[in-house]
């Protein structure tokens, strides 16, 4: 989910409430707050918690709430993930430390801690090489299943090979959800079980019905519906996410504010785009 910003750049709680019950009844099973989407590394850890406090408030029992607590620094996300299970989360999503590029047993050790910190809370595992510079190896994360609450992997690596992989070493005991609504139809295919998605914010309806054609066999009908999807799964990333998602939920009657520096608003060219894509979007 997005964080909404007011005027003055503070982060809008009221919004952020009234969006996320918007989101739950177009679809989303849950929503992962404070991650990529949701300007992570600009927000406070104290902002993180009202946000969180504010839409558990308005969707909790509704909805999975995933909060973001990864952290490039051990001890951080240590912290922010036992702060996460006191506000009562259904989960953390943790991402793969970012520029100081750790080697595998590195990556492994920083996972065991904080895995072993807050033994309570399911973790989400987190690979998007492309934004930390690091990726997460399958064979690292099946050594990783010991932890138990180790459960579920994001992948965003963008290719579909990652999730076969994890599939061959770790079967079913660990839950695939893609990272890239584009790639959404075939990772399902190879084995996902879902999608951490951007373009739900706007299409929420129709990817849930691409999903549940698909896991009802309906293989055609999961493809029409992949097809008529792409455009705005790749306007959306047109540029850095979440420039583009923010300007769409502006252009659909949302005033979530612009990114926070250094992510600027979404250009005119850009803005284009979007509305041609969003218009064109058939209703599910």
């Amino acid at each position: 989910m997005v964080t909404p910003f007011s005027g003055d750049g503070a982060v809008d709680l009221d919004l952020a409430a009234r969006l996320a019950d918007h989101l739950v009844a177009q679809g989303s099973d849950g929503l992962v707050l404070c991650g990529t989407t949701g300007e992570s590394p600009t927000l406070s850890w104290a902002e993180e918690h009202e946000l969180f406090v504010a839409v558990k408030g308005a969707v909790g029992g509704r909805a999975r709430l995933i909060a973001g607590s990864g952290s490039n620094c051990t001890a951080e996300a240590i912290e922010a993930t036992r702060e996460a299970a006191a506000l009562g989360a259904d989960g953390a999503l943790v991402v793969v430390p970012y520029y100081n590029k750790p080697p595998q047993e590195g990556l492994e050790a920083h996972f065991r801690a904080i895995a072993s910190a807050a033994p309570e809370l399911p973790l989400m595992l987190y690979n998007i090489p492309g934004r930390t510079g690091t990726s997460l190896a399958p064979e690292t994360t099946a050594r990783l299943l010991d932890c138990p609450n180790v459960v579920s992997f994001k992948a965003a690596s963008g290719t579909t090979e990652e999730v076969s992989a994890l599939r061959a070493l770790c079967g079913e005991r660990l839950a695939i959800y893609s990272g890239d609504d584009a790639l959404t139809l075939p990772m399902l295919a190879v084995g996902a079980v879902g999608v951490v998605s951007v373009a739900s914010h706007v299409a929420g309806p129709q990817i849930s019905a691409m999903i549940r054609a698909f896991l009802a066999g309906e293989l055609a009908t999961a493809l029409a519906r992949h097809e008529q999807l792409l455009p705005l799964c790749k306007a959306l990333f047109a540029t850095t996410n979440p420039i583009p998602v923010k300007a769409a939920l502006e252009m659909t009657g949302w005033p979530v504010g612009a990114p926070r520096l250094p992510l600027l608003p979404a250009s005119d060219t850009v803005k284009q785009r979007l509305s041609e894509t969003l218009a064109a979007l058939r209703p599910t």
